[in-house]
């Protein structure tokens, strides 16, 4: 299954893999290099393909935990002053995502979107501590009466060139379900309450709609 931001590029990509392909054997009568030409190109189409994957998740709804909104590895797992949104301290956790990671983004927790923001900006490498501050992003918080607000951030690494962010204000988010995509690599902050119990540990590997990042201490 392929995600529908990636229908056009697929297609695209099809049409010069086929063609350069038609060209390789008609014109390169060296076996060695047209093999290895030909190889080029299927890798080239199967990187394409796995890059706009988007693989059924298993989402287990809870109101009182905060999945990982995409697959990556957690980098960063700090108190910060989130400036944007809360203007107060937050912890942060942030996942980043190599070019060979599904690229979906997804929700966090289930309510209201209250805020949606983009902004324009740089193309820092994703970990850049300026990065979520300097380059283009976008800005969603959602809402629930059980866990109160998380605020989540898409961010734009030196090769991602283009956000899609389907949150809109007043939408009704279902965690675990697609909110954005981010092609070609980069990261997402989340931002949740100081007295969130954190279920991750840096540089572990998590999966966006399956693996929980946060919950309610009971």
């Amino acid at each position: 299954m392929f995600h529908k931001e990636g229908y056009k590029i697929i297609v695209i990509t099809f049409i010069i893999v086929i063609g350069s392909a038609l060209l390789v054997d008609s014109f390169v009568t060296v076996n060695w290099l047209k093999t290895l030409l030909l190889l080029t190109l299927i890798v080239f189409l199967v990187l394409i393909l796995q890059f706009f994957r988007n693989p059924k998740r298993h989402t287990q709804l809870d109101a009182d935990q905060v999945l990982s909104p995409v697959d990556g590895k957690v980098v960063v797992i700090e108190e910060v002053f989130e400036k944007e949104y809360f203007k107060e301290k937050r912890l942060q956790v942030s996942v980043f995502m190599s070019p060979i990671n599904v690229h979906v983004t997804r929700y966090p927790i289930s309510g209201n979107v209250i805020f949606s923001k983009y902004h324009p900006g740089k193309y820092l490498v994703a970990w850049h501590p300026k990065a979520s501050e300097e380059n283009e992003r976008t800005t969603v918080v959602v809402e629930n009466e059980t866990y109160g607000k998380v605020l989540y951030r898409q961010i734009a690494g030196a090769l991602a060139k283009r956000i899609v962010n389907y949150a809109a204000l007043n939408d009704k988010a279902v965690q675990g379900t697609d909110s954005g995509f981010i092609k070609f690599g980069s990261r997402v902050d989340l931002y949740l309450p100081l007295d969130t119990n954190i279920k991750v540990e840096l540089n572990q590997k998590v999966r966006g709609g399956e693996s929980i990042i946060a919950e309610l201490k009971k």
